[in-house]
């Protein structure tokens, strides 16, 4: 078998490898002189024998320590220890990728850690009818990259070409994968290409894969502009491209991509879409890359041709600050400027996507955002919430939108999302109104690390007027077990309800081509500030909140439309168009 390493700094690499079959590390290891590469700057080979399993690490010039290779398919024995060999091929693929079409999509928001008690592949596995019954079109995993530890977010990963060894490691993912697949669900997976976690980060030792040349929330910087720039954009778009081709995973959503520092003329994010669509006409396959974006910025999803990235989606977080401000009346930190009138900030998101288009932000203390052309701007280059894992799991107590408003609410919220004109995304268990939080939570194995993330964890919400005793503990492994789904809850009335009506709604969307028209321009809104309801129109479907605890009554103009869906009964409307709601309430209605 072929090794090889880049390690540019090096004057000698020496590959050290397992004999006997060893696979828990504590037998003799091998040494293997490697080569130096010709014509290959900082590259070193070697040729051993070995089979999947085997572990492996590399020793550089007199340093005693073993390092895994930063290309590693596994980490058996966690960040800090050996490599193992795996051989992708090995593995039999029974199910064919489903259809990957983005305009048609239901995305749901899915942490293997939290989504089960036991926290692995196999048991998310048991739960895909749910998903499949449900309406769902495409999982979208947390990151699943190594990281310190048993438990966590996934975004402190490290080895991003592995998977993490208590989630089941590569074989398991590729039977999720496959699982899925044969469930009709596409798989999504999130991928972090701003930063490496700050344990079990042995990169820095091979090479120049960071820069001071920027700094970022997590330090130095990615190396994506200075020298030696070029290896390290080959090694994160080789990462990209391995999830995609060795796992058949449909499509990546990609963390922070604003957080990227980039100065060169081709930026990374262009570069990796162009070899994604190579892959993609390669394979056959349709991929998706979706960008997460604090940016504001139509051209992060324009085509590379019209001077675009060329991504295919981007999150929308100001329909999500719109909605939630509208919800519950918050009007701290960033949903400031959207609380001031909330129903008239969800108007413009539904109508021209970015609330902040150029506008002065409060929160920024600067203009931000650039308008998006309607005309030429499909609506499925955007994916719409009402909740999402950062936009829970940052709240102090990690607590859901279930915790704040009624199930009314949380109907309206879902009528708003799921028949919306942005790909709708739901973050797990929001489908029955979930009452379990999802908090902040670490494994990290490092003492002086774990006291670190719990004292600033305490110490950012303290400035808010938070009492420590009141912030949860992420180290506590408690921490972690609030924030797993409890199932159990569907055996309630209130969640079954809940659950049935996104059903319903994810039906209508599925079966009204309305629903799923990708003409911005086209959207029609009416809403009343005061009396608190808010209407839209797509095509001949209407869509009706009465986020007011009063009953209320809509003009609808004289159109003939009937009810659909109803969250609470009402009556169709009458000849004069107006329609009466029930307090908290969501209707759908189309001819």
């Amino acid at each position: 078998m072929r090794f090889e390493v880049w390690a540019p700094r090096a004057e000698r690499v020496t590959l050290r490898l397992s004999q006997g079959g060893d696979r828990d590390g504590d037998g003799p290891l091998g040494a293997h002189p490697m080569s130096a590469e010709p014509g290959l700057p900082g590259w070193w080979s070697a040729e051993a024998p070995a089979e999947a399993g085997d572990l492996y690490g590399f020793q550089l010039d007199e340093d005693p320590t073993l390092r895994p290779d930063p290309r590693s398919r596994r980490q058996p024995l966690g960040p800090d220890g050996l490599s193992a060999v795996v051989d992708h091929e090995a593995y039999s693929w029974r199910a064919t990728s489903p259809v990957n079409v983005l305009q048609d999509a239901v995305i749901y928001e899915l942490h293997i850690g939290t989504y089960t008690p036991e926290g692995t592949f196999d048991a998310a596995s048991e739960h895909l009818d749910h998903l499949a019954g449900l309406g769902i079109t495409h999982i979208e995993l947390l990151p699943v990259c190594p990281f310190p530890g048993r438990h966590g977010w996934g975004y402190d990963g490290v080895s991003p070409w592995a998977v993490h060894e208590p989630y089941g490691g590569p074989e398991g993912l590729k039977r999720f994968v496959d699982a899925a697949h044969g469930h009709g669900l596409a798989v999504l997976l999130d991928v972090v290409h701003n930063h490496l976690g700050p344990s079990g980060n042995h990169l820095p030792a091979f090479g120049p894969y960071f820069t001071d040349t920027h700094h970022t929330p997590w330090g130095a910087a990615v190396n994506l502009d200075a020298p030696c720039s070029d290896e390290v954009r080959a090694y994160l778009i080789g990462s990209a491209l391995a999830w995609l081709r060795d796992y058949r995973v449909d499509g990546l959503r990609l963390d922070a991509v604003h957080t990227l520092a980039d100065n060169r003329a081709l930026g990374f994010l262009e570069e990796l879409s162009a070899q994604v669509d190579a892959l993609a006409g390669e394979s056959g396959r349709s991929l998706l890359l979706i960008a997460e974006s604090d940016l504001a910025d139509p051209r992060t999803t324009t085509s590379r041709e019209d001077g675009g990235l060329g991504l295919q989606a981007q999150w929308n977080d100001d329909f999500h600050h719109a909605l939630h401000t509208s919800l519950t009346g918050e009007s701290q930190g960033y949903y400031a400027d959207f609380a001031k009138a909330p129903l008239a900030a969800l108007a413009k998101t539904l109508t021209r996507v970015f609330f902040h288009d150029g506008t002065y932000s409060s929160f920024r203390g600067r203009s931000h955002g650039r308008p998006v052309d309607r005309r030429t701007t499909a609506a499925h280059r955007f994916l719409g919430y009402a909740q999402t894992h950062d936009q829970i799991g940052n709240r102090a107590l990690g607590d859901r939108l279930s915790a704040n408003v009624s199930d009314g609410l949380l109907a309206c919220a879902a009528a708003l999302t799921l028949t919306g004109p942005f790909v709708p995304m739901l973050f797990m268990g929001e489908e029955w109104g979930a009452r379990t939080p999802w908090q902040f939570f670490t494994d990290h194995t490092d003492p002086e690390l774990a006291e670190a993330v719990r004292t600033g964890r305490r110490r950012e919400f303290a400035a808010h007027g938070w009492q420590t005793e009141e912030i949860p503990d992420p180290q506590d492994p408690r921490t972690r077990d609030r924030s797993c789904l409890n199932w159990a809850e569907l055996e309630q009335t209130g969640p079954r309800k809940l659950l049935d009506w996104h059903r319903r709604l994810i039906t209508l969307r599925h079966h009204l081509p309305d629903l799923r028209d990708p003409d911005l321009a086209s959207v029609r809104v009416a809403f009343d500030e005061q009396r608190r309801w808010f209407t839209f129109r797509r095509g001949e479907v209407r869509v009706a909140v009465n986020l007011s605890p009063e009953a209320t009554t809509v003009a609808l103009g004289r159109n003939g439309v009937r009810v659909l869906a109803s969250w609470l009964p009402v009556e169709h409307p009458g000849q004069d168009g107006r329609l009466t709601m029930p307090g908290e309430c969501a209707v759908i209605l189309g001819p």
